[in-house]
């Protein structure tokens, strides 16, 4: 099946961005001739991605990219629903959180935070919570065991973990790179308590489908990583397709025995988001 073939099932489409409209440093051949039919076709398109930085500043690195905001119509994060659990603190598991936190995570994720009153403070031992969005930038960006030494001292000193991106690696100009939810996975492991928001929690597609404006029936999501992108559609009760650019490199053969496995039933599965 293609994409010619699903736009005309579907009138919405969720797309994963790190591994199915780019690899980090630029899109993949194909996608913005894809994205200009769709457009064309009078289908609506939003980017739903586990990064975890507001979709303002997400908007602003694909049109370093070349893809201009007039190619889709929305962008949400899972930093964007971290944000605004942080700030409306309706949540039970934000509620308590308090105001006092340490980050880990490069210094380009401080948009996610910025302007909500908080007090960001240095160490475990002063913070209330920590907010993890992934290595920094000075730092092993292939070696969680860099960040142990932070991470014991916050278990240590009792703190919750909001993570703010699920995803467990990217891979960045055909680099595998770590990300934000190996290291939660790790604190998990030792005992420590983590908030998850993004894919695959199905909470996050209520806000992306408003953005899209289509009927959870007619829309479809696309994405790269069966445990977050495939997984989180399923529970959100939305069609999707597993897209073999990004992490999970298969043939499309071992894709459907991979998928079985998992239990998991996209529509269709295709080597690229692609015409």
């Amino acid at each position: 099946m293609s994409l010619a073939d699903l736009a005309a099932a579907y009138d919405g489409f969720i797309v994963d961005l790190w591994g199915v409209v780019h690899d980090g440093v630029r899109p993949y051949p194909g996608v913005v001739d894809a994205l200009d039919r769709l457009r064309g076709a009078g289908k609506r398109v939003v980017f739903l991605s586990n990064a975890p930085r507001r979709a303002s500043a997400v908007v602003e690195s694909l049109a370093a990219m070349g893809i201009a905001p007039g190619t889709y119509d929305g962008v949400m994060t899972s930093g964007e629903a971290v944000r605004n659990a942080l700030m409306a603190r309706t949540d039970p598991d934000f509620r308590n959180l308090g105001s006092r936190f340490v980050h880990l995570g490069p210094a380009r994720d401080r948009n996610l935070f910025e302007g909500l009153g908080l007090i960001e403070v240095t160490t475990p031992d002063a913070a209330q919570f920590m907010l993890n969005t992934g290595p920094d930038d000075l730092a092993a960006q292939d070696d969680p065991t860099v960040f142990d030494v932070l991470l014991a001292e916050s278990l240590k000193a009792g703190l919750p973990m909001v993570c703010a991106n699920p995803d467990l690696e990217v891979i960045r100009d055909g680099q595998r790179i770590i990300c934000a939810g190996l290291l939660a996975q790790r604190y998990e492991s030792w005992g420590g308590r983590v908030i998850w928001r993004g894919k695959p929690d199905p909470a996050v597609y209520a806000p992306t489908l408003a953005l899209l404006g289509t009927a959870r029936e007619r829309s479809v999501a696309f994405g790269d990583s069966l445990r977050t992108d495939i997984a989180g559609a399923k529970a959100a009760g939305i069609a999707s397709v597993l897209v073999l650019s990004g992490i999970h490199v298969a043939t499309p053969e071992q894709a459907r025995i991979d998928c079985a496995q998992a239990m998991l039933d996209p529509v269709a599965i295709m080597p690229g988001f692609i015409w």
